[in-house]
């Protein structure tokens, strides 16, 4: 790895990722749990993440787009690779190359796909994705049969069906049942019994293991991140967080009341402060709006203050203290931790955005130590309200 010059880091728990998923491994009795890894394993480095899952006994992965599935095919990644999202025409004989599997959205992807099978490869491996009511992408429920009835008709490997939940992750399970409903219709149209049958993503796999079927997808929750806070207060069992997000103080000087700092001169000291600088800023994801969010030094909250600049910040300290001293920004230090639930409610968004909004300028450093944090999602109400 090249030496990194700037303190600015993610620390990424190989050990905690391991963990969560040998829980969902032995909840899922003898399904399959499909890793899913896509945009770069939400943010946490696809590659480091593959191998881990690979050895922690997973063997099938899942990813967003056929780029995506290259660049671990070239990277050496032999396991079998889904492709959830939309592929286009000419990545059909890739597929087949490569040992791909795609996803058949609707009638006309079938058709296309079945016009540019190359007859002298190995056969094109499909999972057929149906829209029981996400609307995004998938074979309509009144097309089932006749998608069906192509796929028989066509030299494709027909190994797996599966549905994706919009609410499963919500209190309110109208539309969640609705779509169970709709899906278990489908399934029994199913003539082969070795089509393997996945609907569970995350939240369906923690509140409703009874629809395990034959496998799981488990996403957000593989990085020990809870679907939802509705999700997170519910479950009966820990998660542990992978990301940790860390940087060090380069400069500390002290403010006097009134003085302003930052741009807009949005913050002036109500007193005499010190004030440290930290070199983390919008550019690596910390966007401007995460303005007064906690930090932890020397195991204290103390909050940014000011606007956050591109590459930098300022953070209020309680007294003095050295250029080099560690800054959490993400994680647990001393007996305190923030969340990376805490950034989202503060940016008002879900934690799926926060890893994935940091960028490649700030390097993911992996530690395989078998020390995680005991502290799941559901007690962060208790902590850090």
């Amino acid at each position: 790895m090249t030496e990194q010059y700037r303190p600015t880091k993610a620390v990424i728990s190989l050990e905690a990722i391991k963990k969560n998923l040998t829980v969902f491994q032995e909840k899922s009795g003898d399904a399959k749990v499909i890793a899913v890894v896509k945009a770069d394993a939400y943010g946490h480095g696809v590659l480091a993440v593959a191998k881990a899952v690979i050895e922690t006994g997973v063997d099938m992965l899942a990813v967003a787009t056929p780029d995506e599935a290259l660049f671990l095919r070239d990277q050496g990644i032999e396991t079998e690779l889904l492709v959830l999202g939309a592929t286009p025409a000419k990545f059909i004989r890739v597929a087949q190359q490569r040992n791909i599997i795609v996803t058949a959205i609707s009638l006309d992807w079938l058709s296309m796909a079945a016009s540019h099978l190359e007859e002298k490869l190995e056969m094109l491996k499909i999972h057929l994705k149906v829209d029981t009511g996400m609307r995004r992408i998938g074979i309509q429920l009144d097309e089932v049969d006749q998608a069906l009835g192509i796929i028989a008709d066509h030299d494709f490997s027909f190994n797996g069906i599966f549905t994706h939940f919009a609410t499963a992750d919500e209190e309110d399970s109208s539309l969640f049942n609705q779509q169970v409903h709709a899906m278990n219709s489908v399934i029994k149209q199913l003539e082969d019994p070795s089509v393997m049958v996945h609907v569970s993503n995350s939240a369906a796999a923690i509140m409703h293991p009874e629809l395990t079927s034959d496998a799981v997808r488990v996403g957000i929750s593989l990085y020990g991140i809870a679907p939802s806070p509705y999700v997170g207060q519910e479950m009966e069992f820990h998660l542990y967080p992978a990301l940790s997000l860390e940087t060090e103080i380069v400069h500390v000087k002290k403010v006097k009341a009134g003085e302003a700092l930052s741009y807009g001169a949005t913050y002036r000291a109500a007193r005499d402060e010190w004030v440290g600088t930290i070199p983390i800023g919008y550019a690596d994801g910390m966007l401007r709006g995460l303005q007064g969010q906690d930090v932890l030094v020397n195991g204290q909250r103390t909050p940014i203050i000011g606007r956050i600049c591109m590459d930098q910040c300022m953070i209020r300290l309680s007294k003095k203290v050295p250029v080099g001293e560690k800054v959490q920004l993400i994680g647990r230090q001393g007996e305190q931790q923030i969340f990376i639930d805490e950034w989202a409610d503060r940016l008002e968004t879900i934690p799926y955005e926060i890893p994935c909004i940091l960028t490649k300028r700030v390097p993911r450093v992996y530690s395989e130590s078998a020390e995680v944090s005991d502290l799941s999602f559901h007690k962060l109400d208790k902590m850090v309200r």
